[in-house]
């Protein structure tokens, strides 16, 4: 179970009280500061809207908004002062390039700014959201600048922890709101279900092509992440160590969305369909390179990366948080009634 952690100490001398949250209106970052407050911290939120923000995030004197841009040195700086902690929450999907929000902006040159800030201010513990499988050898932009924006963490002399989520589902999720869409019929395809499907090459025979297959997935509750990157806070196991967080139970993509389809109040008897993610991946790059891209609602990246396990071993992440992953089945229908697309 979580525990009931109050704000105390991580290795460094100085007592945790107040926590810089960037990212902090997002799906995540919404649960990750209400969990702060509840547990007595006082916490500084970058936000780029405040009216959003004062919508979003909950009312309490012990939260302060600082308006700007994460990848600013100015801004970050600012954010950081008289903080004893900093949670790096920022991140996207797909760039939007006209309005400079960019991969290497956001993961990258974020992530470099913000731990120069920490460094300089004196702010020792940081704890950076990544995601489960980035790594060196990438297949994507989107994988490149978080693996990058991890080793500017790594190679900081702060008391660092990187999370490493895989698809965080809640009723306030961009993934489920639109699988809600597609299940009422009120999005394309409005016909079927879309996943994209994984392949192994067959090499019983010569050229003989690719077996195609349903990625596995154990999506983790959003509530569960927000514990992990709070609690982490003034645990010293977690300080240098690097968790993948899913949840309890692995499913196939056919059968995470046949589920959904099955408790989402008023849903439509539509089933999975599987489209191969590299045709798709090249048919979006060349979308992109003639200006078409925006008409897609999935760039290469994300068609590559929705190809592959969303799965982890969760015995270290189990015996250094305390935290019992919630499965999947079991909280979809509690929150599904409150979901509005």
């Amino acid at each position: 179970m979580t525990s009931s952690t109050q704000p105390g100490s991580s290795r460094s001398s100085s007592p945790i009280a107040v926590v810089a949250v960037t990212g902090a209106t997002g799906f995540v970052g919404r649960s990750v500061v209400a969990e702060l407050l509840s547990r007595g911290y006082s916490v500084r939120a970058l936000v780029r809207d405040t009216a959003k923000a004062r919508a979003v995030l909950p009312s309490s004197t012990k939260l302060s908004l600082v308006v700007g841009e994460v990848a600013h040195q100015d801004v970050a700086n600012e954010l950081v002062a008289g903080c004893q902690a900093a949670i790096n929450l920022v991140g996207i999907i797909r760039e939007l390039r006209r309005l400079g929000q960019t991969f290497q902006r956001l993961h990258t040159d974020a992530a470099r700014v913000l731990v120069q800030a920490c460094e300089h201010g004196n702010v020792r513990r940081f704890v950076q959201m990544s995601a489960l499988g980035v790594r060196s050898d990438f297949v994507c932009e989107y994988q490149r600048t978080k693996w990058e924006a991890e080793t500017a963490v790594r190679r900081s002399s702060l008391d660092w922890t990187i999370m490493r989520p895989g698809l965080i589902h809640g009723k306030d999720s961009e993934f489920v709101k639109m699988a809600f869409q597609w299940m009422k019929g009120e999005k394309a395809p409005f016909v079927f279900l879309p996943y994209f499907t994984g392949g192994d090459d067959d090499t019983r025979v010569p050229l003989g092509g690719t077996n195609e297959r349903d990625p596995r997935i154990a999506p983790i509750a959003v509530e569960d992440v927000a514990a992990a990157f709070v609690g982490c806070l003034t645990n010293p196991r977690s300080i240098g160590e690097t968790y993948s967080l899913v949840g309890s139970e692995t499913l196939t993509w056919p059968q995470m969305l046949r589920f959904m389809r099955d408790n989402t109040p008023g849903a439509l008897p539509l089933h999975p369909f599987g489209a191969p993610s590299e045709p798709n991946a090249w048919i979006a790059t060349v979308a992109g390179f003639v200006g078409l891209g925006n008409f897609l609602p999935f760039d290469a990246g994300m068609a590559r990366m929705a190809a592959e396990d969303s799965v982890a071993d969760m015995t270290k992440a189990t015996e250094d948080l305390g935290i019992a992953w919630k499965g999947f089945r079991k909280t979809y229908p509690a929150y599904a009634p409150a979901v509005t697309a």
